[in-house]
């Protein structure tokens, strides 16, 4: 979908370089199938992963090797980019200059898609976002060649599994401003069409290593936040079931308390993703967070996940 995309974009790209990292998905059959009718297309193979890599790094910096540009922009390949989109990151990147980089909008089809709420919500409230924030986001990024190989490419980071989070830190260590922003209206992805288990694999693989990277006045205050919100999550059903708990069993104010959050996460979620219905009962994906951060910490322990037919290292 993503070269179909990029053919329609208002600024038309030098090339276009397809990575197919030995998918089991047809990504080479449909990238192949792209080339009949878009020119400057290229697919090539990934050669095989060298030790201390990671899939997606080795195959990003494939691509940059073979590219012949001054200006990179990396996309995933599940990426769908509005037709002004390279236009206005490759403006954004102009102005600002360093690594620029975009989080996609959330697309969700299937209702267990809509589990992943909180996740994209704490994702996001977690981190600043605009120019010059020291964050970035791996799904749409751009760069210039010369800063790209400033700071050694993807090599500087080649065993990361969250890469965007250790690249954004190798900028800002060459001194180079690196710069965040929303995709809403702009680039949307549907993150995990694969079913319920591919979510919770995804998710697991970055929770132990991305809350790592969290800068500490920002996680206290996420931390508090998920305490209210996991406090309301409660003392509703406590209080209509009289299970027991601490403070007001009254019906009333607790009910009060749940609307405010149901609202709060309607309205701030809005800009994220299509996540609608699932707000309003907020208890379940509060639970399915609590679930996924639980298996986090034991494969946190393990040392290591199975992603995409893979051993990833989660430590």
């Amino acid at each position: 979908m993503c070269d179909r995309l990029l053919a329609a974009q208002s600024l038309h790209p030098l090339e276009v370089i397809v990575i197919d990292d030995h998918s089991s998905d047809d990504t080479a059959a449909i990238a192949h199938a792209a080339i009949a009718h878009a020119a400057g297309v290229t697919v090539l193979a990934s050669a095989p992963l060298p030790q201390g890599w990671c899939g997606k790094t080795w195959a990003l910096q494939q691509g940059a090797n073979r590219s012949q540009g001054d200006l990179l922009v990396f996309l995933d390949a599940d990426t769908e980019p509005r037709p002004t989109f390279l236009a206005q990151l490759v403006a954004n990147h102009q102005q600002y200059g360093g690594l620029v980089s975009v989080q996609p909008f959330h697309r969700t089809e299937q209702p267990y898609e809509q589990l992943s709420v909180l996740f994209n919500l704490v994702g996001l409230m977690a981190v600043p976002l605009g120019p010059r924030v020291g964050v970035a986001f791996g799904p749409a990024m751009v760069t210039s060649r010369s800063d790209y190989g400033r700071i050694g490419g993807h090599a500087s980071v080649a065993g990361k599994v969250v890469e965007d989070w250790f690249l954004a830190h190798r900028y800002e260590a060459a001194g180079l401003p690196v710069s965040a922003f929303l995709g809403h209206g702009s680039l949307a992805y549907r993150m995990y069409p694969g079913g319920l288990s591919d979510m919770v694999v995804g998710f697991d693989k970055n929770f132990a290593t991305a809350a790592g990277e969290v800068r500490w006045p920002w996680m206290v205050g996420v931390l508090l936040w998920l305490l209210g919100l996991f406090w309301a999550a409660w003392c509703l059903p406590a209080a209509v079931l009289h299970w027991p708990m601490v403070g007001d069993p009254a019906l009333a104010p607790n009910l009060l308390v749940y609307v405010g959050y149901a609202l709060q996460l309607l309205v701030i979620t809005r800009r994220l993703g299509t996540f609608g219905w699932i707000n309003l009962v907020f208890p379940v994906p509060v639970l399915f967070f609590l679930g996924v951060f639980l298996l986090a910490i034991l494969n946190l322990e393990r040392g290591s996940i199975n992603w995409k037919g893979r051993q990833v290292p989660t430590r």
